[in-house]
This record gives C-alpha cells, sequence and structure tokens, in this order.
C-alpha cells in the first residue's frame, strides 16, 4: 500500500488504476483485520441502519449551511481541527499493531484513566503504547494541517477507511 501512495512521487502512474487499487487494497486490509477479531464490537440494529441515510444528509445540509453563511476561512480552520485530531487517533490506532511489537508487554496492558477537568462523567482511556504511537501522527498531521499536501491527505484517508473496516465485523 505504501508503494501505491508513493508511486506517482517516482514514476507517472495512471491516476484511475492508482485509485481503484489503493480502494481495493486499502478494504482488503481493513476486513482481513476485521475477521482476525473474534467478536462483534458492537451491532447495529435495523432502525438504526435506516436512521443512517437521514442523518448523514442532516450532515451535509449543516456543512452546506455552514459554508454559506460563516467565512469559509473560518469552517476550513474547524475541519482541518477536527480532522486533525480524528485523524491522528485513526492512524495511530492503524499504527499499532506494527508498534507494539517494539514496546513492552506491560505498556500494552496498563490502562491509563485520565478524567476531564469540569466534566464529571467524561474520561479517556489508553495505554503508554497508543501515547507512543500517537507522537510520531501528531507531527505528520502538523504538516498536513499547514501544508494540505496531496499525500498527506491520502494518508489520513486510508487510515480512516481502514478502521471503518475494521469497525464492521465479517464472521468470515
Amino acid at each position: 500500500m505504501l508503494g501505491l501512495t508513493l508511486a506517482p512521487l517516482v514514476v507517472k502512474v495512471n491516476p484511475n488504476i492508482n485509485v481503484v487499487l489503493t480502494a481495493c487494497l486499502t478494504v482488503y486490509v481493513g476486513c482481513y483485520q476485521s475477521v482476525k477479531l473474534t467478536l462483534p464490537l458492537e451491532t447495529m440494529s435495523n432502525e438504526h441502519a435506516m436512521r443512517f441515510p437521514l442523518a448523514g444528509s442532516a450532515m451535509l445540509l449543516s456543512q452546506f449551511l455552514l459554508f454559506k453563511f460563516l467565512a469559509k476561512d473560518f469552517v476550513s480552520a474547524v475541519l482541518t481541527c477536527c480532522f486533525f485530531v480524528l485523524g491522528i487517533v485513526a492512524f495511530s490506532v492503524t499504527l499499532l499493531p506494527a508498534i507494539n511489537q517494539f514496546l513492552p508487554k506491560h505498556w500494552n496492558n496498563d490502562l491509563i484513566v485520565w478524567h476531564v477537568p469540569y466534566f464529571h462523567d467524561a474520561s479517556l482511556k489508553f495505554t503508554r503504547s497508543q501515547v507512543v504511537a500517537s507522537v510520531p501522527e501528531t507531527f505528520f498531521y502538523v504538516w498536513y494541517a499547514l501544508k494540505k499536501h496531496w499525500l498527506a491527505n491520502n494518508i489520513l484517508g486510508i487510515a480512516f477507511c481502514i478502521q471503518v473496516c475494521i469497525q464492521f465485523f465479517f464472521n468470515e
């Protein structure tokens, strides 16, 4: 997958072939990771599945209204901040299995609970290995937020797609 992502930097690649191969490989990697899980993390009822297009449409309408009535630079900055945080989480979780093999075992098992100030019910649970995995991604996404380079955008999209595929449960 890394080769497909970096190939256009070195040689001329047909963009259509690159997009199709990258999309297929991304879905394959996400599904392969999902199959390795033994039990579904969460199930979706038919009622929730039927509401999903309505929620998506409401989200698109709200984005349209934001761009229509607020300054485009402001909305773009807010979306960049949201994708910055979500991208760090998605990318660090995607790379966590590869990083775990180089870290001590107890770093993967010791859970750290951080209670968010002023919000009594809100808390974040993470491990040391997740913190270590998020450090390089933070620098990567600072570059993304500053430059909006197509390579960083593609890597962000690949990380999101893999995590979405992993969240689905495929029993075969």
